[in-house]
């Protein structure tokens, strides 16, 4: 399979496209190559990995949870965050759309990572913690609902990798190409395959349907004359002119 993927550092409030949306920043700001397009998305005021593809069954892959490929962020909260906390979050959040899947959450070390452009608002009364929390699913904010939702809110939010892909050796703001994986590939392979099976299955299936229609519909001699005479007439109106 011919085909790269590419790994971009994304900054703080850029939006995941490369369309124009209002004044916000996009992805053409830093992305020049042709042909490139995300494999999921990444919040607006969210920073780190996201991975762009040039071919439709990889960015399928990539981005959905079907696949299974975890996603791990490095996430800064208000507060120290608690053993009972992250116990939490291991086990699963009740958010309003249902219950998270079981995730894999730690404390950890403040990261050496680019400075925020604007900061994050500092208030001496009230400390701060990171976490490291990867999740299989995709839900709509879902990381901070989740940290919300067991009593420490979100102040920054850094993807750090995707599946065997992370922000290792990529400055934010910049990207580079780099090949899939021989497992992706796999896959990649076998999700082409299994959809043309379908589509050759579903393209075989229909002159059958078809004439199983025209024979279920048939009507006897016997019964085409019966409606015929047993019919009430439409009654005729005379238009107006």
């Amino acid at each position: 399979m011919s085909s790269n993927l590419i790994l971009l550092n994304k900054p703080f409030k850029v939006l995941s496209q490369f369309s124009q949306e209002g004044d916000k920043e996009t992805l053409a700001t830093y992305i020049k190559a042709p042909n490139f397009y995300p494999a999921g998305r990444l919040d607006y005021d969210s920073e780190g990995l996201l991975l762009l593809a040039n071919q439709g069954a990889l960015q399928h892959l990539i981005a959905s949870p079907t696949f299974k490929m975890p996603k791990t962020y490095w996430v800064q909260v208000e507060g120290d965050i608690s053993d009972e906390a992250l116990n939490q979050l291991r086990q699963g959040v009740e958010l309003k759309d249902g219950l998270t899947k079981p995730a894999q959450a730690e404390h950890i070390a403040e990261p050496k990572i680019w400075p925020r452009t604007p900061p994050v608002r500092h208030r001496e009364s009230i400390p701060t913690s990171w976490i490291a929390l990867q999740i299989h699913e995709g839900r709509n904010r879902q990381v901070r609902r989740m940290t919300a939702a067991v009593g420490f809110p979100t102040l920054r939010l850094i993807r750090y990798a995707i599946g065997p892909y992370t922000l290792d050796n990529i400055a934010v703001g910049e990207w580079q190409y780099i090949e899939p994986t021989a497992k992706l590939t796999q896959q990649v392979i076998e999700f082409e395959q299994q959809r043309k099976r379908k589509t050759t299955s579903s393209h075989r299936r229909r002159p059958s349907q078809t004439r199983h229609s025209k024979s279920t519909n048939k009507i006897s001699n016997g019964e085409r004359v019966a409606r015929q005479t047993t019919g009430t007439q439409p009654t005729r109106r005379s238009h107006r002119k």
